[in-house]
């Protein structure tokens, strides 16, 4: 697998890695908790037919500056100015979970800079007759059942990619998790519920079948949301055999479903 070409733009005033990948149309990814510590195999099959760029969300791998984001307002904001430098604005957008949930954003707030949207597992939304899990309150060994229906898959996102140092990649990690948690704890409630309906883009939702964190229920909630809205073209897909992460457990699959929505 060949590495995709890394540049660096800053948001407020703090560095944040972009990658990119492929040809074609560009397409950018928002990615779900853990980041993108490596590239990916679903990054791949995207760049076959698209120029794949994902920005990495302040904190995250290959990020920093969530420390100066107070409020959801902030991150948002944040968001705005990494599509814009990372040269996406008017671009397809695909985001999944903590991404998803700021993908959604951008298409409500922003409209004009998103052409076709997928969210994949989006956060943003709570209800408590379905709770979300809080995977801030698990213990590690939990974790990788969690994110994925194949916990390997975790686990080797996870992994120390090569040249890693070994005593700052532990810090790393926690960091991208203390960056979720400012952007969405508790339970990933940001009340999007009252946005989604300004969405206008063309709209995927996807769902792992075994998602464990998020109930697939969410996605019908998700497209009700938005289908209620400005223009709402909204469509709905499960992934099977996939879970939170479903990019990680079934990534031809997921890419598949991504380019035959955006065309």
């Amino acid at each position: 697998m060949s590495q995709p070409v890394t540049t660096t733009v800053e948001v407020n005033g703090f560095p944040c890695r972009v990658w990119t990948k492929g040809n074609g149309p560009k397409l950018g990814f928002l990615a779900g908790l853990g980041g993108l510590p490596r590239w990916l195999p679903f990054l791949d099959k995207l760049a076959e037919t698209r120029t794949v760029i994902a920005p990495s969300l302040p904190g995250y791998p290959g990020a920093t500056g969530h420390t100066e984001l107070d409020s959801h307002l902030d991150w948002v904001l944040a968001v705005r100015q990494l599509i814009d430098k990372a040269g996406l604005a008017g671009a397809d957008l695909v985001g999944a979970s903590v991404g998803g949930a700021f993908a959604a954003e951008m298409a409500a707030i922003f409209p004009a800079h998103v052409g076709r949207l997928v969210l994949i597992a989006p956060f943003g939304l709570f209800d408590d007759q379905e709770p979300a899990a809080d995977p801030w309150a698990q213990r590690r060994d939990v974790l990788p059942g969690l994110m994925c229906a194949d916990g390997s898959k975790w686990t080797a996102l996870v992994t120390p990619p090569e040249g890693a140092n070994s005593v700052e990649w532990p810090i790393e990690m926690s960091r991208a998790s203390e960056a979720a948690a400012r952007a969405f704890w508790p339970l990933g409630n940001t009340r999007l519920e009252k946005r989604l309906g300004l969405i206008a883009a063309p709209t995927l939702v996807l769902w792992g079948d075994r998602d464990s964190l998020l109930p697939p229920s969410y996605a019908q909630k998700f497209a009700a949301g938005i289908g209620g809205g400005i223009n709402g073209a909204t469509r709905v897909e499960t992934v099977p055999e996939a879970g939170h992460l479903a990019y990680l457990d079934q990534p031809e699959a997921v890419a598949r479903a991504v380019l035959t929505h955006l065309g």
